[in-house]
Order: structure tokens, then sequence, then C-alpha cells
């Protein structure tokens, strides 16, 4: 599917609405834990993704995988450790605690794009980043409590060292060239991420109510969105994407209030705000100097 900078925008906004049902289905659990709720939701977006990456790209996807070149390899392995370290973090801490941490994503994003394929970031996207900082830490401030989720915190931070590896890597990949479909990099973390959470998810003890929950994320938390995300990134750049993924942040803290009972302080919706006018300044800004 043919992209424009504008439709890439929009579908980023529409995948970080997905991605952020995780936090308040995980609340409506019954009985798994930890490393059984990465096993089971990585298990269903396989067999989500050998639906639909055949489905639209035929059967020319497995010989893909099968020649993946380093490019390729890099990404599943930066998929696979967030697949893993986002899950867990949500068994670990609270919704927000994990999102709030996870957004610190345009900061390492900007620096390793900056660094291994020398972006020339715009003054608008350091503006908005800054911004967004600005927020950020005012949500944190207010929500962060190291003494009780210290552990959640430091496994949640793999997931945005994770992210922009990943899409430094998708970027550089374009930038030279290279004819690699990153998209069915999300099957291989995936695939890596049931792996490697199988042993340590025995026994099992979901239920039924519980598998019925971890394949609705599967499918539609992140086998989609991801693979839509792998398409937004060979459009937006780096710094643009993980940007736009913060609304991942405010979309999920809300949807863990009002579905699960975790209520935000006033300083998660005065920071929200700042994160929110940080991105539609710069998007807005952006259309205009290209129009």
């Amino acid at each position: 599917m043919k992209l424009t900078h504008s439709r890439a925008v929009f579908l980023m906004i529409l995948v970080t609405m997905m991605w952020s049902i995780a936090g308040v289905v995980t609340r409506h659990l019954e009985s798994a834990r930890s490393f059984e709720v990465t096993f089971w939701r990585s298990f269903f977006t396989v067999v989500s993704l050998l639906v639909i990456l055949p489905f639209f790209q035929g059967r020319a996807v497995f010989s893909k995988i099968r020649n993946g070149g380093l490019a390729f390899w890099l990404s599943g392995v930066c998929w696979s450790m967030m697949f893993t370290a986002f899950m867990v973090a949500l068994t670990l801490t609270t919704v927000a605690n994990v999102l709030v941490t996870m957004a610190v994503s345009p900061f390492i994003t900007a620096l390793l794009a900056r660094a291994f394929i020398g972006h020339k970031i715009p003054a608008r996207t350091w503006l908005a980043i800054a911004m967004a900082g600005a927020g950020i830490a005012w949500m944190y401030g207010g929500q962060m409590d190291l003494s009780s989720h210290i552990g959640g915190t430091l496994v949640a931070l793999m997931v945005p060292l994770a992210s922009a590896s990943n899409w430094t890597v998708v970027q550089h990949s374009r930038a030279h060239g290279k004819n690699v479909d990153l998209v069915p990099a999300v099957l291989l973390g995936a695939v890596i991420s049931t792996l490697a959470t199988l042993p340590l998810s025995l026994p099992f003890s979901a239920t039924a109510h519980d598998v019925g929950l971890l394949a609705l994320l599967g499918l539609v938390q992140l086998a989609i969105p991801c693979v839509l995300s792998v398409m937004c990134a060979g459009v937006l750049k780096a710094p643009e994407v993980a940007l736009l993924a913060l609304l991942e942040v405010i979309f999920g803290i809300l949807l863990a209030w009002f579905g699960a009972g975790e209520v935000p302080g006033a300083s998660v919706l005065t920071g929200g705000a700042l994160v929110i006018g940080a991105l539609v300044v710069n998007e807005l800004i952006g259309w205009r100097q290209r129009a």
C-alpha cells in the first residue's frame, strides 16, 4: 500500500489507539501472570500473522524470512524484546508507570537516528521533543514510585531502548536502498518471544477467559498495529514515528482509568495535554511547510 505522509500520520495514530488497549485488558485477567501473559499474547500474534502476512504478500513472505539479512534479524530481535518486556512490565507495575517510562523513546530514537544514519532533525521536531519531554517529566514526577515499582520500571525501560533500535534499523535499510521487507520481522519477533517465554510459563494457569483476552491482544493490539507501524516507518522519519507513538501513553492511561479504575493524578492530565500539544504543533508546522 502506497502511503502519503498525511496518511502515514493518520495510520500511526490509529496504531497507537490499538496498542493502548493492552493495559486495560490485562487488568481483567483472572489468573494468568508474568511470562504466561507474554507467551499467550505472542503465540496468538504468531497465529494471526501467519494468516495476515500471506494474505497481503502471498507465499513469498516465507522466502523473505528465509533470505532475510542482518537488518531483518536485528529488527526481529528488537520486536521480541519489545513484546516480552512490555507485558512483563504491566504485571509488575501500573499502566501509567509502564507507559510513562516508555515515553522516553523519542529522545533515544532521535539520538540513534542522528548518530547512526545521520538524520538532520528539523528545529520544529527538536522543539516538539522538548515540549513532550517537559510533559513526560511532569507526568513522571507525579506518577513514578520507584521505591515500590523499581522492577517494573527497569523492565519497561527495555521497551523504548528496543523500539529506538528497531526504528533506526528500519530507516537505515531504507536509506541504503536495500530491498528488505521488514514487515515479516514482526512475525520473527513474535516467534522468538513465544519460544523464549514458553519454558518460563509452565505450568499454565490461564483460564479460558484469560486465553480469549490474550488472543484478542495478539491480533488487535499487536499483530495488526505492528505491521501497520512498520509500513508507516517507511514514510515517516524515526523521530516523527517516536513522537506519534507517544499518543499510546495518553490513550493507555485513559483506558486504564475508565476501564480498570486506575485513576491518574493531576500530573498525568497536565503532562498529557502538553505531550499532545507538542505532537499537534509539530505535525501542523510540517504540513504547512510541505504545502
